[in-house]
């Protein structure tokens, strides 16, 4: 189904571009399996047995998404020792905005004080944090921007059925931030490579200002705008495109799995890691995994498990890590880092 595509590495970039801080805020409300058993037909031992998931972040009713991510860019900036006014640019990577317009970028933007920076929203689901990666390294390698603050915020719980035990024991809501910016060379973004597969994008929606009649049958409940996902589907595409693309990634970098200490994944059910590293050949210990505390947070997913991942000491300096995930649209991506900080 995927090629591998070597694609070549220029020797002659201008800058080389790193991770050079890191930062999340996750809402205070804790919701457990056993607060879902009182909603749902469904129980505390399947929902850790099928997904890994113990319980979940959900965002207050009156508090705006936005505010999250402000939190954790806050933090983020404060990590790589910048302030908001050398920022170039600000990436929002959700698809769950407060708006569609302002965009949660500019919202971002403007609750931080950074008048110098451009700013955008960046759709591409769970797999969102990887492409905003990949954007920030070519607009620093090239030259055409200096600092990039990613953030990456999601509320799910705003768009869930609550009413479908299928899906709504999966997600929680949370926001992570990184900086990007020039490091010294051999260090930072080493690879990225991005996919997709529209195709079969049917397999998880979220609504906005349109639903088809199709979609619209596959909701029972009286929320129509709300997310669905055929599980099963998405399960086998899944542990397929994390092993393909981790080795891809590691390929086209031009290392072998033995130099890789750390592959942080996409948080999003515990039997697709498992799969996945199965078919990678790796141990336990390869893997982080935070998904008991989180369930799955769409693109805040990586960054929160790779901002866990530095203060628990598992990364330290010059270590070649991967991130890599898959996401709706389809969407899949990685990267390789040989951390910077």
């Amino acid at each position: 189904m995927w090629e591998h595509r070597m694609e070549p590495r220029s020797e002659h970039r201008l800058k080389w571009a790193g991770i050079l801080g890191t930062g999340i805020s996750l809402p205070g409300n804790i919701f457990t399996n056993h607060d879902l058993e009182k909603m749902v037909d469904t129980s505390d031992e399947w929902i850790i047995k099928r997904t890994g998931i113990r319980e979940r972040r959900i965002i207050d009713k009156d508090k705006p998404l936005h505010q999250l991510g402000i939190e954790a860019a806050e933090k983020a900036l404060l990590s790589a020792g910048i302030g908001s006014e050398e920022l170039d640019l600000i990436i929002v990577a959700t698809d769950t905005p407060d708006y569609l317009t302002p965009s949660m970028a500019c919202l971002v933007q403007r609750g931080l004080s950074a008048r110098n920076a451009a700013a955008f929203d960046l759709n591409a689901a769970c797999t969102g944090f990887i492409y905003s990666l990949a954007v920030a390294d070519n607009f620093i390698r090239t030259g055409y921007y200096s600092y990039v603050l990613i953030v990456c915020c999601e509320s799910l719980s705003r768009v869930v059925d609550w009413k479908d035990r299928s899906t709504c024991v999966l997600f929680g809501d949370a926001a992570a931030a990184v900086v990007v910016g020039p490091v010294d060379g051999n260090l930072g973004i080493i690879s990225t490579c991005l996919g997709a597969e529209g195709n079969l994008g049917h397999n998880i929606t979220i609504p906005c200002c349109y639903i088809s009649e199709e979609d619209l049958e596959k909701r029972s409940g009286e929320r129509k705008m709300t997310l669905w996902m055929d599980g099963s589907e998405v399960f086998k595409f899944a542990v397929g495109i994390m092993a393909f693309a981790t080795e891809k990634i590691v390929m086209d970098s031009g290392l072998s799995m033995d130099d890789i200490k750390l592959i942080i994944p996409h948080q999003a059910n515990i039997r697709i890691l498992d799969g996945a590293a199965k078919r990678l050949g790796l141990s336990e210990n390869m893997v982080y995994s935070n998904i008991h505390k989180y369930g799955n947070i769409s693109s805040a997913s990586i960054p929160v498990a790779l901002n866990e991942a530095v203060e628990d000491g598992r990364v330290a300096l010059g270590d070649n890590i991967v991130l890599v995930g898959f996401g709706g649209g389809l969407t899949w991506g990685a990267a390789l880092l040989r951390w910077a900080k």
